[in-house]
């Protein structure tokens, strides 16, 4: 016992030690290049992927590279120590497997090959079945599929291609098309539309009954959804035009239906859902081992959100839970049905904060298991066998995350990781073990595999190396403050001043932020957004800032949805605030203020160096939204409801209603195949600017998507803003 307890103690000294911020006296004096961040991999990150674990809670699997070949193998998930090889040395040629699945009996895997992006979160496979007994390959299908997952007795494999869903038997090789009626840009299932994927952040669009008996799946009918063009631009002499269903603010949506599938008799009933189809049916689940399928159900604006229990056999349903919000309601995974037969874990911010609940719908109980004024980030598991709940908040502090656990009929919490920062937690099976990424703003992550007690069982990776190099730069702490928007406020930021800083001095400063509804830049985390990036331009001489304004997370429903019905006024007053604040510091050049972001950030630069002239001497705005109006409609009405109920809101606060206030430097940058924020918006708003005789830059880059990327194309953006910002900052 003695020697267990002297063994834990010393491996805490050791994880102690190796998240030691970096120390300013061992500061080295080289300076950061583009080619280190974006050619070079100079500051590379080395990660431990999530464990595979297995049914025993013990071991795990990985995907190895053996020279040329891959292997799959066992490992100890204590030790760390190979104990067997699931997979390889096969002689067929099926290309580089970039994932894999086990079967829920752990005798087959999924393998996965070839891989063919749709949307952000689509990709289609090669995908074939490796059965570990008789060591026999089993391709699904000659072509790309999507979404193929085992039924949970390992015995079949389900599959959407050409907006089909197919189910094959691995006994029989028998494969069974469930649907007959996928038509490109008309019908769709087992498969989100474009909307669905981007905005309730989930794709694969069916799930197995925990028996295997029936597989229930959403049918997206697109039809009257309309379309939107991008043209791609090659060698030919016309451009490839590739037309997908869009749903923009204030438009029709997709009509979705649930359907179950009874394997044995071959046929499909229709969940009842209502007889209202412009609403929204955000996420599936089957209840716990049980034939009932929970369907969430919400209204189109988003504020009521109904938890539905429909029977496989007949699809008859019944209401279980029902929740309502001035504002609106986030969806999310949070959600977990108990074993008792009637009740489920789930969080709401029905008390103000997002919190923990349990809900027994047969006694109509509600159950808070987290009573507090911070909020739950996540849900990370149910146990069931200690009855208690894993999650991980910022309880004492906005910026930080922690593991905690509560038992699941309510009580104290106790706090799994004490160690202040970012604490990201993957659970392996059984909840014996965890994986903590743990790192804070100027500490690089520490990998650390800790057991259900919180005790360190070992360090996976420490970062090291980049620490090490690092210390070879000249680099900035990373400074957090408090910055008042004059609302009577305290904004949350994070400042990095040049290596050299002399307080003596004048500075130019140069605002980064996202200011998005519920996001958070602000964060006890290594590294920051673009922390390479912005050590570099510290370095030649700019003080870089981020503050969170209103409407970010993390601080409770008030301050988040503060921004309702008007997005962009409190945000662009925000950061109005936050320049003027950094102004009259005596170490700044008032004249020097700029500002720059990405997407909603991309949008807030533009709006406050049109509505901000005064403030702002520059701006850069990449893939910006310019007016709500162009933008999906979840995501859009979820905060601002349809444009007929609100064009005071869309207009007021949309960059092109302002082209005609441009005083400073603006640069606006886009890519014209991004199928997200479109590059009509930076079109239009050039348009604007064009008409009211505004000088401005611009930069495009052809066949690129939102994330403007491929190539050493990351590189020539980031040159590109470098040297627009040295030049007019």
């Amino acid at each position: 016992m003695n020697q267990l307890f002297l063994l834990r103690k010393l491996r805490l000294a050791a994880f102690l030690l190796s998240i030691v911020p970096l120390s300013l006296s061992a500061r080295g004096d080289r300076q950061i290049t583009l080619e280190d961040i974006w050619q070079k991999g100079t500051f590379a990150l080395k990660n431990v992927p999530g464990f595979n674990a297995l049914n025993d809670g013990h071991r795990y699997t990985q995907l190895d590279q053996q020279g040329s070949r891959q292997e799959i193998n066992v490992y100890d998930i204590a030790t760390s120590k190979k104990t067997k090889t699931l997979f390889g040395g096969i002689v067929a040629d099926i290309g580089t497997i970039v994932n894999y699945d086990l079967s829920a009996d752990e005798r087959k895997i999924l393998l996965l090959t070839d891989p063919k992006p749709v949307y952000r979160r689509s990709i289609q496979y090669k995908a074939r079945v490796y059965d570990l007994a008789s060591g026999k390959l089993q391709s699904l299908s000659p072509d790309l599929v999507l979404h193929a997952a085992f039924n949970p007795q390992g015995t079949k494999v389900a599959y959407v291609k050409d907006n089909d869903l197919y189910i094959r038997d691995l006994a029989s090789d028998v494969e069974t098309r469930v649907t007959r009626d996928g038509q490109r840009n008309r019908i769709i299932n087992g498969n989100c539309d474009w909307v669905y994927e981007e905005e309730f952040e989930f794709s694969k669009a069916y799930e197995w009954s925990p028996d295997g008996n029936y597989l229930a799946y959403y049918r997206f009918d697109e039809s009257k959804v309309k379309e939107y063009t991008i043209p791609y631009y090659g060698d030919d002499n016309y451009p490839d035009l590739y037309t997908y269903k869009y749903p923009k603010a204030g438009e029709d949506n997709s009509v979705v239906t649930i359907h179950i599938y009874d394997l044995a008799k071959g046929s499909a009933v229709q969940a009842q859902t209502g007889t209202e189809t412009d609403q929204y049916i955000p996420r599936i689940r089957w209840a716990a081992k049980s034939n009932k399928l929970c369907i969430y159900r919400m209204n189109r604006l988003q504020n009521q959100l109904e938890l539905l229990l429909a029977d496989a056999v007949t699809g008859k349903a019944e209401t279980i839970y029902t929740e309502n919000n001035p504002y609106y309601i986030e969806i999310n995974d949070n959600l977990t049905f108990l074993p008792d037969g009637h009740s489920f874990i789930i969080t709401s911010e029905r008390a103000g904060f997002n919190q923990l609940y349990r809900w027994d719908w047969t006694g109509k109980q509600l159950t808070p298991l987290t009573p507090g004024g911070w909020d739950v980030d996540a849900l990370q598991g149910v146990d069931e066998q200690r009855q208690c709940v894993y999650y991980t908040a910022g309880v004492n502090s906005p910026l930080e995350r922690k593991l905690y656990r509560v038992d699941w009929k309510g009580g104290a919490a106790k706090c799994l990781t004490p160690l202040d920062g970012m604490h990201e937690i993957t659970p392996c099976a059984g909840f014996e073990y965890f994986l903590d990424k743990h790192s804070r703003m100027n500490a690089v992550p520490v990998y650390t595999l800790i057991d259900r007690e919180g005790e360190t069982v070992r360090v996976l990776e420490d970062n090291a190396q980049l620490k090490k190099t690092m210390e070879d730069y000249a680099l900035s702490q990373v400074t957090t403050l408090q910055i008042p928007n004059g609302r009577g406020e305290q904004l949350n930021a994070w400042m990095i001043r040049p290596p050299d800083f002399d307080p003596a001095r004048k500075y130019p400063v140069l605002l980064y932020q996202y200011s998005g509804p519920g996001s958070q830049e602000v964060t006890d985390k290594f590294p920051l957004k673009d922390y390479f990036w912005h050590q570099m331009l510290a370095q030649k001489g700019y003080i870089i800032v981020c503050a969170d304004g209103t409407g970010t997370g993390s601080r409770g429903e008030a301050f988040k949805k503060k921004t309702y019905l008007q997005l962009g006024k409190y945000e662009s007053d925000d950061q109005i605030a936050v320049g003027k604040y950094m102004a009259a510091q005596r170490y700044v050049d008032p004249k020097r203020i700029g500002i720059w972001g990405w997407s909603y950030g991309g949008f807030m630069s533009a709006t406050c160096i049109l509505k901000g002239a005064d403030v702002f001497k520059t701006a850069v705005a990449v893939a910006p939204v310019t007016n709500w109006r162009f933008y999906d409609n979840i995501y859009t009405e979820r905060y601002m409801r349809r444009p007929a109920e609100n064009a005071k809101g869309y207009d007021e606060n949309a960059p092109e209603k302002m082209a005609e206030q441009l005083k400073g430097n603006f640069l606006i940058i886009h890519g014209t195949a991004d199928d997200n924020v479109h590059f009509q918006n930076a079109a239009i708003l050039t348009d604007h600017l064009i008409k009211a005789n505004k000088q401005f830059e611009s930069e495009y880059y052809p066949n690129r998507n939102h994330g403007i990327y491929g190539g050493i194309t990351r590189l020539q953006l980031y040159r590109r803003m470098t040297d627009y910002i040295l030049a007019h900052l």
